[in-house]
């Protein structure tokens, strides 16, 4: 195939697009088959992770948390640096291929400190008040190293799957386009049954079974998943590196500043530059009256050289309006990413906290003397997730079409917000049965004593459902809701870029996470009240720190609201033979 060579990015000529054979659904086995192991593997070796550093590496509840935080972060900060690599120099096929050979080697290196004594410290005595021996330095180079390879290839996988998954149709046809939309759906449905699946059999097998196998059982599936990749290797479209969108953001940003002393004429898009390429991809873009300082980068002086055919000579120092209403796209959306982003920091005291909270409740199911394993109540978040996401597209939105007259029923912020809501009440619930949990266990006879902990309440931990359930639903406005808004909102070729953002997002609200935990913890540790997130949450207050984050995503919800009426969606200037359009590509205003 004939390339073109453009500062070391290397693009498809256009006479060659005629040429790539788009498989569509022929190849999905492969795709689907290899998303659903590799799903299984990674969330297998991490769902329970915070139960595996505080029971085989002996790490206070605190410490665990925070490695886990910082661990979940990292793995999504990552994104950005996988989604530049793969836009700019190796495209998705590489950087999918080399994630997920990292992932695997991280898999088995996890399971290597379960089986080799040598790589975790001995097991703690069950006795209250027991001392146990931390890990040695040696063994937390060694865990550090494991998951250094998870965090490689969980960044690598998460912002590149998704998109070239939809790379195997083609975008110019109707069935195309369904075919991409039917993919979206398929991807989320494998992306939640692996995290059921994880957090029931292969939870069970690490709780109650063994750590060797149950950590076995993930580096298994992330082999037959990279087997599967593998082997349609021929079939697939292989979209090459098309150049960083980081590049282009950057030369407007320079040429803006370059020109800051510049006077526009009027408030329309008279007189600025406007050179649009043959081969151009993306969907053209009105102009907008927001970040008007940007516009200057694209004012034209007699200075400003063009080539033969009509592009800047210097593309640092005059840009196309094209390019800085892109430039726009992403700055309008980075006020919304930030509130976006913080929904987060709640969703993830329900991965962590509550876990802690069920260790000291009755996980009895039924009358025999089966225990639900304490990490597996976060299924109930996905099944909360997994069941209204059919309720919401065949019930709710039709309803809210009838009455909006708006494809979707609502706009994607809107569906944002409303995660966002739900969020709150789910913290509230929290903190009142965390209330109602402590109570039971000061004030009735305990079950008995969870080791370096305390008294196990008498309460049903099945009450802690609701409010998994309720967090559940919100990450299903709220989440997905992100993802599509992202996905619609950047330029087309900045998709990747808009992937990485989303992971960003969790990732910045795991850090945060990570920092309030350690304040409170030691703020409070001193005060007269008592530590409210001690070992022993019977001592504790964590009631109070679920009431303080509610607090905090009630002001979040506020500035949310204000950057949502504020925003404006992308306007994309329409043309004869657009076989489709989304709604939000025509609405001007957010809310």
């Amino acid at each position: 195939m004939e390339v073109e060579k453009t500062e070391k990015n290397i693009t498809v000529e256009e006479d060659d697009e005629s040429k790539i054979i788009y498989r569509g659904w022929k190849v999905m086995p492969f795709i689907i088959g290899n998303e659903t192991f590799e799903k299984l593997g990674i969330v297998g070796s991490s769902s329970n992770l915070i139960i595996y550093l505080t029971t085989v590496f002996n790490m206070k509840s605190i410490t665990a948390a925070t490695v886990v935080n910082i661990y979940a972060g990292t793995s999504n900060f990552g994104t950005i640096i996988a989604a530049f690599l793969c836009d700019s120099y190796f495209g998705r096929y590489k950087t999918l291929s080399f994630a997920m050979i990292a992932c695997f080697l991280g898999s088995v290196a996890m399971d290597l400190t379960a089986v080799i004594n040598q790589l975790h410290p001995d097991k703690c005595a069950k006795a209250i008040g027991s001392v146990c021996k931390g890990p040695s330095i040696g063994q937390i180079m060694f865990l550090a190293g494991a998951m250094i390879l998870l965090v490689i290839g969980a960044g690598g996988i998460r912002p590149c799957n998704l998109p070239f998954g939809a790379d195997q149709f083609d975008p110019k046809t109707k069935e195309g386009k369904r075919g991409i939309e039917s993919f979206f759906n398929w991807y989320f449905f494998t992306f939640t049954f692996a995290q059921m699946v994880s957090l029931t059999l292969i939870v069970y097998v690490q709780s109650n079974v063994s750590w060797s196998i149950g950590l076995a059982i993930p580096a298994i599936l992330m082999l037959l998943g990279c087997i599967i990749f593998f082997a349609g290797s021929k079939l697939y479209v292989k979209v090459k590196a098309s150049g960083s969108p980081i590049h282009s953001i950057t030369r407007v940003i320079v040429a803006a500043i370059k020109k800051r002393r510049l006077k526009l004429i009027g408030s329309s898009s008279d007189g600025l530059y406007n050179y649009i390429a043959k081969d151009f991809k993306n969907s053209k873009l009105s102009h907008t009256k927001q970040f008007r300082f940007l516009d200057k980068a694209a004012i034209q002086t007699p200075d400003d050289k063009l080539n033969i055919h009509g592009s800047p000579a210097d593309p640092w120092k005059l840009c196309s309006m094209q390019q800085v209403e892109e430039v726009k796209c992403v700055i309008r959306v980075l006020p919304v990413w930030l509130s976006a982003a913080l929904f987060y920091l709640a969703y993830i005291q329900q991965t962590t906290y509550t876990i802690f909270q069920s260790l000291q409740s009755d996980r009895r199911f039924g009358s025999g003397s089966f225990q639900i394993p304490a990490a597996t109540y976060t299924v109930f978040l996905m099944l909360g997730m997994t069941i209204f996401i059919p309720i919401y597209d065949r019930v709710i939105v039709p309803f809210l079409i009838k009455y909006t007259g708006r494809d979707g029923g609502i706009t994607q912020l809107q569906r944002v917000g409303a995660g966002m809501f739900l969020c709150i009440t789910s913290m509230m619930v929290s903190a009142t049965v965390e209330q109602r949990r402590r109570t039971v266990a000061l004030t009735r006879p305990p079950l008995g004593f969870a080791p370096r902990k305390g008294a196990i309440s008498s309460m049903s931990s099945m009450w802690l459902i609701p409010q998994l359930v309720l967090m559940g639903i919100a990450d299903a406005l709220a989440g997905v809701g992100q993802m599509e808004f992202y996905y619609k909102q950047f330029p087309e070729n900045m998709r990747s870029f808009a992937g990485s953002l989303y992971y960003c997002g969790i990732g910045l609200a795991s850090y945060l996470s990570s920092f309030l935990l350690s304040s409170v913890h030691d703020i409070t540790e001193g005060s007269s009240g008592g530590n409210w997130l001690p070992e022993d949450l019977n001592k504790g207050r964590l009631e109070y720190f679920y009431y303080l984050v509610a607090g905090m995503m009630t002001l979040n919800f506020s500035y949310f609201l204000l950057v949502s009426h504020w925003y404006r969606y992308k306007d994309v200037v329409a043309k004869d033979n657009d076989i489709d359009k989304s709604s939000d590509e025509f609405d001007k205003v957010s809310v």
